[in-house]
């Protein structure tokens, strides 16, 4: 699933070719895409909007709308959004499911194989969102409130970095590579962490996420950027995806094991494991 390198990229791609656009239609042949409202509402709408500004929240693309609505865009697994001229045919073309026509002849496509990626046309954000924690790279995650959220946590540390409750943003990927960034095992306990492992894994977090903004986006299954180029993220991480090879820092074999049910990366000589109490 996109994560939020790969979700900024996203929004960052779309900027050019949508700010200043009017969409005129919508299609859909996928009713479930729709979150809220429903078809016929989101239709009705949505047309003749104009778009005032393309952002991101945790793992949502909100593109916002002159009328006061904003659209928002949760890619999910297979999700990918990209602008076309309506009569250009792209490979990713039959999976879409979603389509506006903007008033430049070009259309917003939004391609989902798996189908759970979700399209929300909302007056009230702040609301829908309500339920994320603190976006990362933000003035609002500071060590005090990372620290505090982690007091009474037993859950392993990985497990509470998968929460978007508790940060919003960072899923397999990233919390693999930032908790070695910061030496910590991922199956340590969260309020076992001292305060050097806290404001370690505070800023290795911040670390791994620029990193992954930088290198666009890792291109793993199916993350594309709008111009359907890759990311190279990929090509630079330090656990994710490297079991079995040697870690870049000491040689030792990148372990893999299942925790909060998800395959998670580690080094055993970098992050050992947490001393028992």
């Amino acid at each position: 699933m996109p994560e939020l390198p790969e979700v900024e990229t996203v929004a960052r791609g779309l900027r050019a070719p949508l700010v200043g656009k009017r969409i005129k239609a919508m299609w859909h042949d996928w009713e479930r895409a729709l979150h809220s409202p429903g078809a016929a509402e989101f239709a009705a709408r949505i047309s003749g909007q104009k778009i005032r500004a393309v952002n991101r929240r945790g793992k949502y693309i909100l593109i916002a709308l002159d009328a006061g609505d904003t659209l928002l865009i949760h890619l999910k697994m297979s999700g990918r959004l990209y602008v076309a001229p309506a009569a250009e045919e792209h490979e990713a073309d039959r999976w879409v499911h979603v389509r506006f026509d903007l008033d430049s002849g070009e259309q917003l496509r939004f391609s989902d194989l798996r189908k759970f990626g979700r399209v929300y046309l909302s007056n009230d954000v702040a609301a829908l969102l309500a339920h994320l924690g603190p976006e990362p790279l933000s003035a609002d995650f500071t060590l005090a409130r990372f620290q505090s959220g982690m007091r009474g946590r037993s859950r392993a540390i990985k497990s509470l970095l998968l929460q978007q409750e508790f940060v919003a943003g960072i899923g397999n990927i990233y919390a693999d590579e930032a908790l070695f960034r910061a030496g910590i095992n991922p199956a340590a306990r969260a309020n076992g962490l001292s305060e050097e492992d806290c404001a370690l894994l505070h800023r290795a977090i911040q670390d791994a996420l620029r990193a992954g903004i930088a290198h666009e986006g890792a291109s793993i299954g199916w993350y594309r950027k709008p111009d359907g180029k890759r990311g190279n993220s990929q090509n630079y991480f330090y656990v994710y995806g490297r079991e079995g090879l040697p870690c870049r820092h000491c040689g030792s074999a990148i372990n893999k094991i299942r925790l909060a049910q998800r395959g998670t990366h580690f080094c055993p000589q970098c992050q050992p494991a947490q001393a028992a109490d």
